[in-house]
C-alpha cells in the first residue's frame, strides 16, 4: 500500500500512535523498532485496544484485515507526515538552536494562540520520529504550527525541513551542545544553519536576533524579520522584566538568557498581528515546567531547578545569572554535561574554574566527568553519593541552583532538600 492509500485511512480521524500503552480509538498504529523493542510484536495488541490498522514491516505479523505491510515503518511514518504537510494550509514556524528551544516554542505557542488555532511540538518530540508525529498531530483546522527541531549531527535539520516544509524559521542561538555528534562548535553552527539554507532555497523568512552576529551573518541572503526594537530588558533578578512599546511585562522566567526567548515570542506575535495586550498577558501567564528554570520554595531553601538539560553554553549563563542574585548563602549543585565527546574533559574543567571563581558558599559537582576535574570543592561521582551527602549535610537558608544533563536526573534531589 502506497502513501496516498495509507493517507486515506489516516485522514478519516487524523490519529497516529506508536505506543500501545496510549492507543486511541480509530488510530493508525505505527510499529516502530528500537534497540530494545520491536513494535511489530505489539500490532495485535494495538488492534485489540482500538487501532483501526497497524503499520508493520515484518511479514510474520501480517494479516489482510487489520495490518498494512510496508518495507520500513519509520520511513512510512516520515513519508506520511511529508504527504500530510502538503495537504495542510497551516503556517509552520520551525525552531532550532543549542539552548532555549522548548521554552521559546512554548512562548510562541501561547502568544499565537491568543488569535489563532495553534499547535506546537509536544514536549521534546523534535527528532526524526518526533517531527513526523508532530506534523501528523496537526489537523486541517490548525492555522499555526510551531515545530521544534533538535539535532545532534549534520544533515538532520536539513532532513527535518524536508518533512516540515516550514514557512518561517528561528534559531535561538549557536552554542556548545552535542559537540560529539557535530564534531565541534563549527559543526554545530553548520548543522543548525541548515534551517537558514532551507529558508533561503525556498524563499522563506527567518526571524533573527540582530544582536547575534552569527544570525545576521548567516541570513545575509535570506528574507529576515528582526526583533522588535521596542523590546528592552529592565531586570532579571531573578525574574525577567521588560518593556514592549508602552507595556511593562513581568514574566515567570528567570535569567537574562530568557529575555531573548521572550523577545522572539513578542516579535513573532507582533508580526502575526497579535494585540499588544494579548502578547503581554500570554507572556505573563506562562509558567515554566518540566524542570526548566523552575522556582521551588521549600520550607528552608529557595531552589532554582534547571535539570532538564545542560551543555557548556547553558550552564555558563545559568551560573552567571545565579551569581547576580542577591544572597550571601548560595549553593550550586552541578551534574555532568553529556554528548561532549573529546571535549568533555576540558569543558567540565572550564565549568569548574568558572563556578569556583564565583566563591559560592557551597559548590557540589556530581558525575564521572566532574569527578575527574581539579577543584577544592566537593566532588561526587554518582547521584547516589549526592543523595547520601545531602542527607548527612542538610542545606538550610540557601538559594540553590540545580543544573545538569537530563541523564543525571538531578531533580530527584529535591526529595531530600527541605
Amino acid at each position: 500500500m502506497n502513501t496516498p492509500e495509507i493517507y486515506k485511512h489516516y485522514s478519516k480521524h487524523f490519529l497516529v500512535d506508536t505506543d500501545t500503552r496510549k492507543i486511541r480509538k480509530n488510530t493508525l498504529f505505527f510499529a516502530l523498532k528500537g534497540d530494545n523493542f520491536n513494535g511489530n510484536k505489539f500490532a495485535k495488541e494495538a488492534i485489540k485496544k482500538g487501532a483501526s490498522f497497524a503499520i508493520i514491516d515484518e511479514e510474520e505479523y501480517h494479516n489482510n484485515k487489520t495490518t498494512i505491510l510496508v518495507n520500513n515503518v519509520l520511513e512510512t511514518l516520515q513519508d506520511l507526515a511529508r504527504y500530510h504537510r502538503k495537504q495542510l494550509k497551516t503556517t509552520i514556524i520551525a525552531l532550532t538552536g543549542s539552548n532555549g528551544k522548548t521554552t521559546t516554542k512554548e512562548l510562541i505557542n501561547v502568544v499565537l494562540s491568543k488569535k489563532n488555532n495553534t499547535k506546537a511540538t509536544y514536549g521534546n518530540l523534535n527528532n526524526h520520529i518526533g517531527v513526523p508525529l508532530t506534523l501528523l498531530s496537526f489537523t486541517p483546522d490548525v492555522e499555526m504550527g510551531i515545530v521544534e527541531m533538535g539535532a545532534n549531527h549534520q544533515k538532520e535539520i536539513e532532513f527535518l525541513c524536508s518533512i516540515a516544509n516550514p514557512d518561517f524559521g528561528y534559531i535561538t542561538n549557536f552554542g556548545k551542545a552535542h559537540l560529539e555528534g557535530f564534531g565541534g562548535v563549527e559543526g554545530v553552527i553548520k548543522g543548525k544553519s541548515e534551517l537558514y539554507e532551507y529558508l533561503i532555497a525556498n524563499n522563506k523568512t527567518a526571524f533573527i536576533n540582530p544582536n547575534d552576529e552569527l544570525q545576521v551573518q548567516k541570513t545575509s541572503n535570506c528574507s529576515t524579520i528582526r526583533f522588535n526594537n521596542s523590546i528592552k530588558l529592565l531586570d532579571a533578578s531573578p525574574f525577567v522584566e521588560l518593556t514592549y512599546k508602552d507595556h511593562k511585562i513581568s514574566s515567570n522566567l528567570i535569567g537574562e538568557y530568557n529575555f531573548t526567548n521572550i523577545a522572539a515570542a513578542i516579535t513573532i506575535g507582533h508580526y502575526f498581528k497579535i494585540l499588544d495586550r494579548d502578547i503581554q498577558s500570554a507572556i505573563e501567564d506562562y509558567v515554566p515546567a518540566n524542570n526548566r528554570s523552575q522556582i521551588i520554595n521549600k520550607e528552608k531553601n529557595y531552589i532554582i531547578l534547571d535539570a532538564y538539560n545542560a551543555n557548556p553554553s547553558s550552564m555558563k549563563v545559568a551560573l552567571e545569572n545565579f551569581s547576580k542574585l542577591e544572597s550571601t548563602s548560595k549553593t550550586v549543585i552541578l551534574g555532568d554535561m553529556f554528548e561532549l565527546g573529546s571535549s568533555a574533559e576540558i569543558e567540565h574543567q572550564n565549568m569548574v574554574d568558572l563556578a569556583d571563581n564565583f566563591n559560592f558558599e557551597n559548590t557540589i559537582y556530581v558525575g564521572e566527568n566532574f569527578y575527574k576535574t581539579k577543584t577544592k570543592s566537593k566532588k561526587l561521582s554518582t547521584y547516589q553519593e549526592l543523595e547520601n551527602f545531602i542527607k548527612k549535610n542538610p542545606l538550610e537558608n540557601q538559594k540553590i541552583l540545580v543544573k545538569g544533563s537530563r541523564g543525571m536526573g538531578l531533580e530527584r534531589i529535591l526529595n531530600f532538600i527541605n
